[in-house]
């Protein structure tokens, strides 16, 4: 066994794996993976923790936890929330006038082909949207005093309805919260044992106002049901002997303590695949990649992002996901239905795969869980792709001859075998799949071939080279950990408060006294939050911007602000930073406009809390060509080989190519090579495949 002193674990819940990342003190990796468990997902997180402990000769769960020297934790629980509408009861206060604000959706249409087409299902139906008589100015001065006893009747209407969560949006209180301070207030003198009332001057001090209502109703929604997760995950933790704060992963690419998920929940979403974005491209660094499309296949779903300059495209205020505008900053990973759990089905005598997952219960039906629908897996298994034997480490024996009848079942009334089925199969998802990365690439206006791909999740290494070959890309670069990537990305990725405040002024005339005050607010919470996960002073990083918008602009535009912490902002560094603001506007439009005064809207910092990176052992090389550890029939690259060679990718080392077509078979993902690829073993075990 290891030095077992110093133990940092990852921990990602996928929808059909919950995937486990162990880092020891010196420097390697343990990796494990339990089925994830959807009605309580703290149960798989535990049975994972079991494995690791298992796989370092310890005891049990509670030896492992008393050797750890923090968790991190991606959860999906709001978006699973999110997907199945299965949120709090929540009700909505706000200004009178702005009842029906929310169902306006800025006129953001998922199909603007199609007039017909639904709006979303309410968070808050409109018998639970009051309005209050309230009201602000944009410079924070009261228009029109706060109407406490309509709070109070408010309240109690919702109470009524079975509301248990309450999202306040009062106009301007991004400016001065105090009418929504007050409300929430009252709201707890009125309804104790309400969950949450999740104020928007807290989700998200900025305007405009339709964002801010669809963030702030979202962390009303989500908020309950993550608040509850995380309870029980710190009891089970708590149980088995861990004191430590548990970390919880963000979307915008960092972490956070339970604490500020409590306040605001919403920033949980998407932060599950964040992990392996930040992780790919650090892999990326270090096999010497330029830009890159990072692609993560798991159970579920496909996920995609475009890497720029060694790090992922950072988008903010206008996310829409699971068709609700979330305006916080997040890593733009765009997905698809598309997964190894992913359904096939005869549709009216189409074949279809996914969106539809198998998920983990009861899963494709090789796994022999009652699945009867036959899903990717059970095709990548019929064309030799996955080891019937040696599938999740060997826990797992598949059933070869039930995918082949499920299959034979979906391909009957089509006119194929089973075999040709799977082939079908697994062409369309990959198309699927390719289609994303390419709408991913044009928008953000990125030629495929000049990128490399890098794969991971559990299914990622088995489509990799398909879809990159139809994409045009030269390389793919399969990380050694890649079977749980996400848990690594999230295990290194740093501590990160971001956070901003309004104030509304034509720069030349801005109350520079003023943004000093919101600055060090900003400053003063995220010391706090930095203080609560141990991030030592040295180990702390701050980024200061000037939100800066045109005339009639609707978004803000952050700029770097040099700006030392704790000194009064300068006219100087407004100055600075509103020629830095002109600059970048000629250069992504090509239009000059420095006639125009721009307007600040307020104060940004990024607080990073910087985590030490795992420094991970250095593979021996070796000069003879590795050995096949078996042969099997294939099918790559359009046919089908008898007997490729497969290789252990465990004992892989840095030495000759490996070429295909070929196997190269870990413990919990398969990499399938074509006819002309080569693969060459990096230092550090990754593996990159020259296309």
């Amino acid at each position: 066994m290891a030095d077992a002193r110093g133990y940092r674990i990852g921990i990602d819940v996928g929808g059909t794996f919950t995937d486990c990342v162990l880092l020891r003190a010196d420097g390697t990796l343990v990796l494990e993976k339990s089925p994830t468990t959807p009605q309580d997902q703290s149960g798989g997180v535990i049975a994972g923790m079991a494995r690791l402990a298992e796989a370092e000769g310890l005891a049990d769960v509670d030896e492992l936890l008393s050797r750890t020297e923090s968790i991190v934790h991606g959860t999906t629980t709001g978006d699973n929330t999110m997907i199945q509408m299965s949120g709090a009861n929540t009700g909505l206060l706000v200004t009178k006038g702005f009842r029906d604000e929310i169902e306006f959706r800025r006129c953001y249409k998922e199909d603007i082909w199609d007039p017909t087409f639904p709006g979303p299902e309410p968070i808050a139906k409109r018998r639970v949207r009051l309005e209050i008589d309230e009201r602000l100015t944009s410079e924070g001065e009261v228009d029109t005093p706060l109407d406490e006893e309509g709070v109070r009747k408010a309240t109690a209407r919702l109470r009524a309805f079975g509301v248990t969560s309450i999202a306040v949006v009062f106009l301007h209180s991004y400016v001065n919260n105090a009418h929504e301070l007050r409300a929430r207030e009252i709201v707890l003198d009125e309804y104790p044992d309400v969950e949450l009332v999740s104020l928007s001057s807290e989700v998200f001090a900025k305007p405009p106002e339709f964002e801010r209502t669809s963030t702030t109703l979202v962390n009303a929604y989500v908020g309950p049901p993550i608040v509850r997760y995380l309870d029980r995950l710190q009891n089970a933790l708590r149980d088995h002997g861990y004191t430590k704060e548990l970390l919880i992963a963000t979307s915008s690419g960092g972490v956070a303590t339970p604490s500020a998920i409590g306040r605001k929940a919403v920033a949980t979403i998407g932060s599950g695949p964040t992990g392996g974005v930040v992780a790919a491209a650090r892999a990326a660094r270090s096999a010497g990649l330029g830009d890159v499309v990072s692609v993560d296949m798991g159970g579920t779903s496909y996920d995609v992002c475009l890497v720029r300059d060694g790090r992922p495209e950072l988008k903010g205020d206008w996310n829409w996901r699971h068709r609700y505008c979330i305006a916080l900053p997040m890593v733009d990973i765009q997905s698809v239905g598309a997964g190894g759990g992913s359904i096939a089905r005869n549709s009216n005598g189409q074949l279809t795969v996914g969106p539809e997952s198998a998920g983990s219960e009861p899963g494709p039906v090789c796994y022999r869980r009652g699945g009867t629908e036959p899903a990717v897996t059970d095709a990548d298994l019929l064309l030799g792709r996955l080891d019937p034997a040696g599938f999740w480490g060997g826990r797992l024996s598949l059933d070869v001859d039930g995918a082949r009848a499920a299959l034979a079942a979906v391909g009957e009334d089509l006119g194929l075998d089973a075999e040709e089925t799977a082939i079908a199969v697994v062409d369309l998802v990959d198309a699927h799949m390719t289609d994303a990365v390419r709408r991913v690439l044009a928008l953000a206006g990125a030629d495929p071939r000049a990128l490399d791909l890098v794969a991971f999740g559990g299914m990622g290494a088995v489509h990799a080279t398909t879809q990159a070959a139809a994409l045009g890309m030269k390389r793919v670069l399969v990380p050694k950990a890649a079977p749980g990537f996400s848990a690594l990305g999230l295990l290194t990725a740093d501590h990160l408060v971001d956070d901003a405040r309004t104030l509304l002024a034509d720069w030349r005339q801005a109350d520079l006294t003023k943004l000093t005050e919101l600055a060090d607010e900003l400053q003063r919470r995220a010391t706090s939050e930095l203080d609560a996960a141990g991030v030592p002073e040295e180990r702390r990083r701050l980024e200061w911007m000037l939100n800066l918008v045109y005339p009639g602009q609707t978004f803000d535009v952050p700029i770097p602000m040099d700006r030392t912490a704790g000194q009064p902002i300068t006219i100087a560094e407004v100055e600075v930073a509103v020629a830095e603001f002109h600059r970048r506007n000629e250069e992504a439009r090509l239009i000059e406009a420095r006639a125009q005064e721009p307007f600040i809207r307020g104060v940004r910092l990024i607080a990073t809390g910087l985590v030490d990176q795992p420094n991970l052992v250095s593979l021996e090389p070796s000069d003879t060509p590795a050995e096949p550890i078996g042969r099997r029939r294939l099918y790559a690259g359009g046919s089908w080989h008898e007997h490729a060679p497969v290789f252990d990718g465990e004992s892989l080392r840095p030495g000759p190519p490996i070429e295909g077509p070929a196997i190269i078979q870990s413990r919990f993902t398969t990499l399938i090579l074509r006819p002309g690829d080569h693969a060459i073993v990096q230092p550090n075990g990754d593996v990159l495949v020259e296309l």
